[in-house]
């Protein structure tokens, strides 16, 4: 590989790094909203962020930033977290 090239490898690489950081912290804060909204008990805004929190994952999965297995897990966490908070209320 010539200098030009990879120098261009460096600057695309630091691009990649920056844009799938954004996205890994966007995710974390999102798995932790919902959690917290799990945990004190509020069914409308829990279901809410559920569902985004459940579609960043999913996208997260389909850019390589997290495994698909790993995003499967953590939808199933809290899914069955939010079910088990809806048949309590009910």
């Amino acid at each position: 590989m010539n200098r030009l090239s990879a120098k261009k490898h460096v600057r695309a690489d630091a691009k990649k790094r920056e844009r799938n950081r954004h996205r890994k912290t966007t995710l974390r804060t999102s798995l932790k909203n919902a959690e917290l909204a799990l945990q004190e008990g509020d069914v409308e805004t829990a279901q809410q962020l559920c569902k985004t929190t459940t579609s960043l994952l999913d996208r997260a999965a389909s850019k390589g930033v997290i495994k698909k297995g790993t995003a499967n897990r953590q939808k199933s966490r809290i899914t069955r977290k939010l079910n088990a908070l809806i048949t309590q209320t009910a």
